[in-house]
């Protein structure tokens, strides 16, 4: 017994400090999932083809965002809380300036290069237009929360999401049930809306002085942020390409279904890592002794892996039974959705792992990508361009399972403790 006093020592130190991170996680979770069950009410309200449309056009902005945000959310994550309290405005003033001023020229040259951008993607101009507008909103909405959260004022961000989560559930309800909407523009315009809505919220209560801008400061933030970016560019198009191409090889309709199999259990990972397991994990890994992490990883990555599969597929059960006719249940289906999102967490796992290891896991994470990523989009191709919708769903596994052997293979290999120290 005297062996197990000191683990559970350890265990309530850990829960004691971070006791105060349970409210405000639990808020912000519900204000996710508030957000994600409003996809599932347009999804089973606005039919197959208009979600397919609405999928397209939100798959297409998530890649944009990631060029427009350059990972200075991530940046002010770990920036503004290490920075004297003096220093904080200007770093949250020049993230805000730069992002927003290379938003909008990214948006503007997007809209210049349409003609060729449109034929590339297999989409119209106005398709392309909300796209971009729905990523410049994301993009705000997604550096102003990290803003608020590197200010350490985690419970008015919880609450403002949930808060912004119930407007976008209200505007969808009315959209569907009053007016009887079926066509995903107004709903992306919510979408839209509701984004700048919360930045705006966000800009205020930060405590942005135009006057603290900083040329030298903004150069700093993306050197900082250069190598997290590559790793979101390279995530963002491995796990977002998937539609593109499916809207290319097949109708709109099996965009929508396919999203609902597997978008919607992808979105609903990212938020147990974002606001769950973000808020203390994260802080947790960053000082963690890495080869020991990594072997926990790979000891424990078989489990993970199964009961997040185990649990999407009965998750999924429940949510099946809310959609309509134009959504229809299958076990096989469903079977591969849950295999890929399985796959996918073990993936997340080592991604964050290797993230918090700063510039050398950022590198290695990146070396994986470049190794896994050829291998993994010839497989979306061929799976997709013969079998559709089956075959994004087993595209979207096997892709997972490729990079989940080359980073286990990678991080043990170069976070093996040498025999001097063991």
């Amino acid at each position: 017994m005297g062996d197990l006093t000191a683990p559970r020592a350890r265990l309530a130190g850990l829960l004691d400090r971070h006791r105060w991170a349970a409210g405000p996680t639990l808020v912000s979770t519900v204000a996710s999932g508030t957000a994600a069950a409003t996809t599932l009410v347009i999804a089973r309200g606005a039919g197959a083809a208009a979600f397919g449309h609405f999928t397209v056009v939100l798959t297409i902005a998530l890649i944009v965002t990631v060029a427009m945000l350059t990972s200075l959310h991530y940046v002010m994550l770990q920036e503004l809380p290490r920075a004297d309290p003096a220093d904080r405005p200007a770093l949250v003033t020049t993230a805000l300036l730069a992002t927003l001023a290379l938003s909008v020229a990214l948006a503007a040259a997007g809209l210049l290069a349409a003609p060729l951008l449109t034929g590339l993607l297999g989409v119209d101009v106005r398709t392309l237009g909300f796209a971009l507008a729905l990523a410049l909103s994301m993009t705000l909405n997604q550096l102003t929360e990290s803003l608020l959260r590197g200010l350490a004022r985690y419970a008015f961000v919880a609450w403002l999401k949930l808060g912004v989560a119930l407007a976008y559930l209200a505007a969808a309800g009315f959209c569907l049930l009053v007016l009887g909407v079926r066509d995903a523009e107004p709903y992306l315009l919510a979408l839209i809306a509701t984004n700048l809505l919360l930045a705006a919220v966000a800009v205020a209560a930060a405590g942005v002085r135009p006057r603290a801008w900083s040329a030298p400061l903004a150069r700093a933030l993306y050197r900082h942020g250069a190598y997290v970016t590559a790793i979101a560019a390279l995530t963002s198009v491995l796990f977002g390409v998937d539609v593109i191409f499916l809207n290319h090889w097949s109708a709109p309709a099996d965009v929508g279904v396919y999203s609902v199999y597997n978008g919607f259990p992808k979105r609903l990972l990212g938020v147990v890592f974002t606001d769950g397991i973000g808020l203390v994990l994260l802080p947790a890994l960053a000082t963690s002794d890495k080869p020991a992490v990594m072997r926990r990883i790979a000891r424990i990555a078989p489990l993970v892996g199964a009961a997040t599969a185990v649990f999407a597929f009965a998750a999924s059960t429940v949510f099946f039974l809310l959609m309509g006719a134009e959504y229809p249940y299958a076990v096989g289906l469903m079977a591969l959705s849950a295999a890929g999102i399985g796959a996918h967490m073990v993936f997340n796992l080592y991604a964050v792992a290797l993230q918090m290891d700063g510039v050398r896991g950022a590198r290695v994470l990146v070396g994986c990508l470049l190794a896994g990523s050829p291998a993994a989009l010839a497989v979306q191709v061929a799976c997709i361009a013969w079998w559709g919708l089956t075959g994004g769903l087993l595209a979207f596994a096997l892709s997972n399972v490729i990079l989940v052997a080359v980073v286990g293979v990678v991080a043990a290999r170069l976070y093996r403790r040498p025999e001097a120290e063991r």
